[in-house]
C-alpha cells in the first residue's frame, strides 16, 4: 500500500483493510471503476456483476457494507437491500442509480438503506459514503460487544458456581427474570446480592434499560426520600436545583435497592404508595409523577423479625417480597470456593498485569477449610492479596493472609486430615466437585464453554488439566487426587500432546 492510503488510514482512524465492500451492478465497466476506487484506499472489494449474483454471495458471505445499483434485471437493489438486512446483522447498504426519484429514496431509507448515490458518481463521493458507512457498521459492533460483555458478567453465564444450592438458586431465576415481579434476594453481605440484581435485569425483557442501583444504608436518612423520588429547588437547605431521583432514571427498566432494612419509616410508607400507584412526587413537588420501574430489592437482616418489632412495615414487607431468592453463605456451599479461587487469580493475573501463578495444594486447602465470615466479597479481596505478592508463580503458604494462617479458628478442620498425605488432606476433586454441580458455567478452567453436551473424553481431559494447575504441575499429587495411577496419567498426557501435534 502506498503512503497515500497510509494517511488514509489515519485520517480515517480504521484500517480499510479490515473491511469487506461487496460492489453489485450490472454494469460491468460501472463496477469495475467504483472497485478501483475502493480497493486504492485499502478496502477489500468483491463484485457481483448481476442480481442474482449478489444474492448469492450476501448468503455465502460476511460484508461490511454492500453498494448496489438500484436498477438491474431480475433482482434489483431493493431487493439487494432486503436480503442483506436480513442476512448480514451490522452490514450498510448504498444504492447507487441514475434514475433517483425521491419516492424510491424514501422507501430505501425506510427499508434501512445508508445512503442514496445518483450517477455519476465521483470517486471522492463514493469513498467517503463508504467510510461514513463502514463508521456505522464498527459502533453496531462495539455496542454488540457490550451487549455480550454485559450478558457475559451480568447473565447466568457470569456467575460462578459449582455447587448444587446455587444451582438451585440460578434456576430460580431463570424463572423471575422473564416476568415483571418485584423480588426481594436475602442472604448474609458479600453473597452477591447485586450480583444476581443485575443478572435479573440482564436477563429480562427491560435489559435494554436502565438498571440504578442504590444502597439505602449509605445515604443519609435524611437524604432517601430525595435520592429515591428526587427534590425541587428550594425544598431542603442545599436543594439549588432541580433533581431527578432513582425512580425516574430508571424509569422503564429497574431499581435494586440494597440493604432496604435499612430504610426509615416514614421513606417505607411513601416506597409502598408509589408501589402501589406507580407514580412518585419529588421532595418539595406537588405534581405526580408516572413510573414504570421494577423493583428488586436485597437485605442482610431478618425482615419478618423486624416487622414484628415494629421497626418495619408489614404491608410494604409483603409488596416487596413477592418472589424471594435466598443466596446461602459461602461456608453452606464449599464447592464454590474452588470454582471461585480459579475465576479470581485469572482475573486479577490480568488486571494487575502479573505472571502466571497457581495456588498450592496447601492453599487451597486453607480457602476450602475457612469459614468465609466475608462470603465472596472477602474471598475476592484475598486472592487479590495473595496475586499482589506473589513472586515465585505459586500461590502458597507465604502469599497467605493473616487469617488463613495456622493458628486461625479454622485450623482443627484439617487437624483430623492425615498428615502423613497430603493428598488425603486434599479438601475436594476439582473435577468431581464441580461436574457433580451439574453447572458449567461456573466451572474453573471452562471459560465460556460448557462441559454438557462433551465426551466423556474432553470431561477426562479437562479434570486433569485443571489438577495440574491446581497441584503446580506435580503429576504424582494430580494422579492421587483423581485416584488415578501415574503411569496412567502419564499415559493420557503423552496422548494428549500426540493430539495436538
Amino acid at each position: 500500500m502506498d503512503s497515500s492510503t497510509s494517511q488514509t488510514d489515519e485520517q480515517l482512524g480504521f484500517d480499510p483493510r479490515e473491511y469487506a465492500i461487496l460492489i453489485v451492478d450490472n454494469d460491468k465497466a460501472h463496477a469495475r471503476a467504483m472497485t478501483e476506487s475502493l480497493e486504492r484506499v485499502g478496502y477489500r472489494c468483491t463484485v457481483a456483476t448481476s442480481g442474482p449474483d449478489g444474492l448469492r454471495k450476501i448468503e455465502q458471505n460476511m460484508y461490511h457494507v454492500v453498494v448496489s445499483d438500484l436498477v438491474m434485471n431480475d433482482v434489483d437493489g431493493m431487493q439487494i437491500l432486503q436480503k442483506a438486512k436480513a442476512s448480514l446483522s451490522d452490514c450498510e447498504v448504498v444504492l447507487v442509480t441514475g434514475h433517483a426519484t425521491v419516492p424510491k429514496a424514501v422507501e430505501a431509507m425506510q427499508l434501512g438503506a445508508f445512503n442514496f448515490l445518483e450517477k455519476p458518481i465521483t470517486p471522492g463521493r463514493l469513498r467517503a459514503v463508504t467510510n461514513k458507512a463502514i463508521e456505522a457498521c464498527f459502533l453496531k459492533q462495539t455496542n454488540t460487544e457490550l451487549r455480550q460483555r454485559l450478558d457475559e458478567k451480568f447473565g447466568f453465564e457470569g456467575i460462578i458456581f459449582a455447587s448444587a444450592k446455587m444451582q438451585d438458586v440460578i434456576d430460580r431465576i431463570k424463572r423471575i427474570a422473564p416476568t415483571d415481579a418485584t423480588v426481594l434476594i436475602t442472604g448474609e453481605s458479600g453473597t452477591g446480592k447485586e450480583m444476581i440484581a443485575q443478572a435479573i435485569h440482564q436477563n429480562s425483557p427491560r435489559k435494554g434499560k436502565r438498571m440504578k442501583a442504590l444502597n439505602v444504608r449509605a445515604v443519609s436518612e435524611t437524604l432517601v426520600e430525595s435520592e429515591l423520588f428526587g427534590h425541587v429547588k428550594g425544598a431542603f437547605t442545599d436543594a439549588a436545583s432541580d433533581r431527578m431521583g432513582a425512580f425516574e432514571y430508571a424509569d422503564g427498566g429497574t431499581l435494586f435497592l440494597d440493604e432496604v432494612g435499612d430504610m426509615p419509616m416514614s421513606t417505607q410508607i411513601k416506597l409502598l404508595r408509589v408501589l402501589e400507584e406507580h407514580r412518585i412526587t419529588r421532595v418539595g413537588d406537588n405534581k405526580a409523577i408516572k413510573v414504570n420501574v421494577r423493583l428488586l430489592s436485597a437485605t442482610n437482616r431478618p425482615l419478618e423479625q423486624m416487622v414484628e418489632e415494629g421497626t418495619f412495615r408489614n404491608d410494604l414487607y409483603y409488596r416487596l417480597n413477592i418472589v424471594t431468592v435466598h443466596l446461602p453463605a459461602l461456608r453452606e456451599r464449599p464447592d464454590d470456593v474452588i470454582p471461585l479461587m480459579d475465576h479470581f487469580r485469572k482475573m486479577f493475573i490480568k488486571r494487575h498485569a502479573k505472571p502466571p501463578c497457581n495456588f498450592s495444594p496447601t492453599a487451597t486447602r486453607r480457602f476450602y477449610n475457612y469459614p468465609w465470615p466475608g462470603n465472596i466479597r472477602q474471598l475476592r479481596n484475598f486472592v487479590e492479596t495473595m496475586v499482589v505478592l506473589d513472586t515465585d508463580g505459586v500461590l502458597d503458604i507465604d502469599d497467605l493472609p493473616p487469617e488463613l494462617s495456622l493458628d486461625g479458628d479454622f485450623a482443627g478442620k484439617d487437624s483430623g486430615q492425615s498428615a502423613a498425605d497430603p493428598a488425603a488432606q486434599t479438601p475436594v476433586n476439582p473435577a468431581a466437585s464441580n461436574l457433580g454441580g451439574g453447572a458449567s458455567a461456573g466451572l474453573p478452567g471452562v471459560g465460556d464453554s460448557a462441559l454438557i453436551g462433551r465426551s466423556m473424553e474432553e470431561i477426562e481431559r479437562w479434570a486433569i488439566e485443571e489438577t495440574l494447575k491446581l497441584t503446580a504441575g506435580n503429576r504424582e499429587e494430580a494422579a492421587r487426587i483423581l485416584s488415578i495411577g501415574a503411569r496412567t496419567l502419564y499415559r493420557k498426557l503423552d496422548k494428549y500432546k500426540q493430539d495436538e501435534s
